[in-house]
């Protein structure tokens, strides 16, 4: 119904009564499910105006969901392998979509020092322009930083370098300059 309503965040839902007419089941069972929601942090309920979608980007849904999805250590290996692996997928898109323009400008982000490593990747995803990608990496990005794996701090070289093998259209250097970022030396040239 979110989707097809094409509600947002801030947005109030339809009441008890028209959830349960429009869904077709009993008041306790919608009643049920929003009070679940609502302990998930993703609607408020406020007194005498409705219930309303919340922005829960920062919620802590995905840790929570990561707790019970990825308590063994394949899990968690799986999931790092498989961000790496969409993002040197999006990265290929990007060397057919990118124009120079965008390059330059996200190359004088890096300069500045204004974007960290999900900036960083978020701007090249949206170049990529893969509405699916974006979101399966979103996910991905979630999960992974619910790991509590040590933060690697990335440095703006390996971020400019990366920048430089895209705007000269290298896929060989690109992957290379990407398996430099993320210390994936192992990789064949196979991915």
């Amino acid at each position: 119904m979110i989707s097809a309503d094409n509600l947002k965040s801030g947005d109030k839902i339809p009441s008890e009564r028209e959830l349960t007419e429009r869904l077709n089941v009993g008041r306790s069972s919608v009643r049920e499910a929003l009070r679940a929601l609502e302990l998930l942090g993703l609607i408020e309920t406020r007194r005498g105006e409705g219930t309303y979608i919340r922005d829960f980007r920062g919620n802590q849904l995905v840790q929570l969901l990561g707790t019970f999805i990825l308590q063994d250590e394949k899990a968690k290996l799986d999931v790092i392998e498989t961000k790496n692996l969409i993002e040197m997928d999006f990265l290929r898109l990007v060397l057919n979509r990118a124009d120079e323009e965008q390059l330059l400008k996200l190359k004088s982000l890096v300069e500045a020092d204004q974007l960290n490593d999900d900036q960083f990747f978020y701007q090249l995803i949206e170049m990529a322009d893969n509405y699916l990608f974006s979101r399966i990496w979103l996910i991905l990005k979630d999960y992974y930083n619910s790991l509590d794996i040590k933060n690697v701090e990335y440095n703006r070289n390996s971020f400019l370098m990366l920048i430089e093998a895209l705007a000269a259209k290298d896929e060989k250097k690109t992957l290379y300059a990407y398996r430099q970022l993320r210390n994936l030396s192992i990789l064949t040239d196979k991915y």
